[in-house]
């Protein structure tokens, strides 16, 4: 039987393949296998930039490819996971280091890179920034708990990561998982028997904090244990900080209890960044990676990539890597040519997003095997739109959603051009989605 470092590696070999050779060398050259269990296949990251991206865009392969080799279904998780250390589960702890507190404990899944004195602050997330540095020094009084919600890569983890770092420093002991961790921990605690076990995890935490509330918004039996916890720690004067890609009020399946206790802090949106801010970060990620490349060029990236932080970073990443693998110099023409074969990718990745704003999923869920009614809907409707919005080939959409076949998406297309001659709710909610979209485009242009 083949080990799971072995596994991995034929799936390196096979991915090797069918990525380009930047990607592979820049995203998957560094990652291993850690472990397989409950048909849960985990792979460790260098860091939680590199684990983030695999999960947004190299996901649906890599799975693809795991349930190939293996031969039967796979699920993936990323984690961060540096190879001189051994990682302990998915609950990352942050103690003391004075020797103070009897429980031994691992701090390495918080980023290095992800700290207050690297955020680069603007209006887009001046208020997001002052209340997680205010929490953390004044723990447990002035924002308790402090929710803080943004579309997807806009800093909410960077955020996390750096309060998890000021609170260890300043000696208090820290508790940090994110909602896809939690749910999968909670449902192994249920096979085992270990409830209470599971809850005692979170107990002794001074800081509390939790990434992506939103994938546990229509899951009943985690959000029961999510509550519990959340009071016993809450009555604790434990400080919690929650992210999310939406307002409490705007996830529909949250109850109402919970909804009222998220309220009793402090509420912050981060919105994307502006066109000085977006720069800001491109001249500090650039000096970070010791990249050599002129303002010009860093200035068309602020004004060609704009919809979130994680893309500019991923773009100048990817740049960077071309430059070096292939020899190539980046000027504004090299990189505008460049730039041109991603634009109608990044029109793509609006559309899915504010289609799956629109009816409360996440891009995964859009692109994923859920087949209930809304799903399904969303789904189709987000077919409709790649295709006359997007100007994309069946082909194409296909492959943005989860790589379906051909003939699903034209289904999904002609089912909606039927039916929108006949259902006016339809239509609406089609045209709300189309201002959303140019809304945001026209935003774009303005920055």
């Amino acid at each position: 039987m083949e080990s799971v470092k072995e596994i991995w590696e034929r799936v390196l070999g096979e991915l090797q393949l069918q990525v380009s050779k930047a990607n592979y060398t820049t995203w998957l050259k560094n990652s291993c296998g850690i472990s397989l269990q409950e048909n849960i296949f985990v792979i460790g990251a260098p860091n939680a930039f590199v684990a983030e991206w695999l999960t947004k865009r190299l996901y649906s392969l890599i799975k693809k490819t795991l349930t190939q080799i293996i031969g039967r279904d796979i699920d993936v998780q990323f984690i961060v996971h540096n190879k001189e250390q051994v990682q302990s589960g998915s609950l990352a702890y942050a103690n003391q280091t004075d020797g103070g507190t009897s429980t031994r404990v691992k701090i390495d899944r918080f980023n290095p890179r992800y700290n207050f004195n690297n955020f680069i602050i603007g209006d887009c997330n001046r208020l997001a920034y002052a209340a997680t540095v205010e929490a953390t020094e004044n723990p447990g009084h002035t924002y308790n708990p402090l929710f803080i919600y943004s579309s997807t890569g806009q800093g909410k983890t960077h955020l996390l990561h750096a309060i998890g770092h000021r609170a260890v420093n300043n000696g208090l002991q820290v508790a940090y998982i994110t909602a896809e961790q939690f749910t999968t921990e909670f449902v192994l605690a249920i096979k085992q028997k270990q409830i209470e076990d599971f809850r005692d995890k979170f107990r002794p935490a001074r800081i509390f904090l939790f990434d992506d509330m939103q994938f546990i918004s229509d899951k009943k039996q985690t959000l029961q244990c999510f509550f519990q916890i959340f009071n016993e720690l809450h009555n604790n004067n434990c400080q919690i900080v929650i992210t999310a890609d939406h307002h409490p009020k705007d996830m529909a399946l949250l109850s109402d209890k919970l909804k009222s206790h998220l309220e009793w802090g402090l509420i912050v949106s981060i919105q994307p960044p502006d066109f000085e801010t977006r720069l800001s970060i491109l001249h500090a990620k650039a000096e970070e990676m010791m990249i050599l490349i002129s303002d010009e060029v860093l200035r068309l990236l602020a004004e060609r990539i704009w919809e979130n932080i994680r893309q500019l970073e991923g773009a100048l990443i990817y740049l960077s890597a071309k430059a070096k693998l292939s020899g190539m110099e980046l000027t504004p023409q090299t990189v505008n040519r460049l730039l041109t074969s991603t634009a109608n990718k990044q029109d793509e990745r609006l559309i899915t997003q504010k289609v799956a704003d629109y009816f409360n999923l996440s891009i995964e869920e859009l692109s994923g095997k859920r087949r209930d009614r809304k799903t399904a809907l969303a789904r189709q409707i987000a077919m409709y739109l790649m295709r006359e919005e997007g100007n994309c080939s069946f082909a194409e959409i296909g492959k943005m959603l989860g790589n379906r076949n051909h003939a699903t998406i034209i289904h999904g297309y002609k089912k909606i051009t039927t039916e929108m001659t006949i259902n006016s709710k339809l239509r609406r909610q089609i045209s709300d989605i189309t201002e959303r979209i140019d809304l945001n485009k026209a935003s774009r242009k303005k920055s």
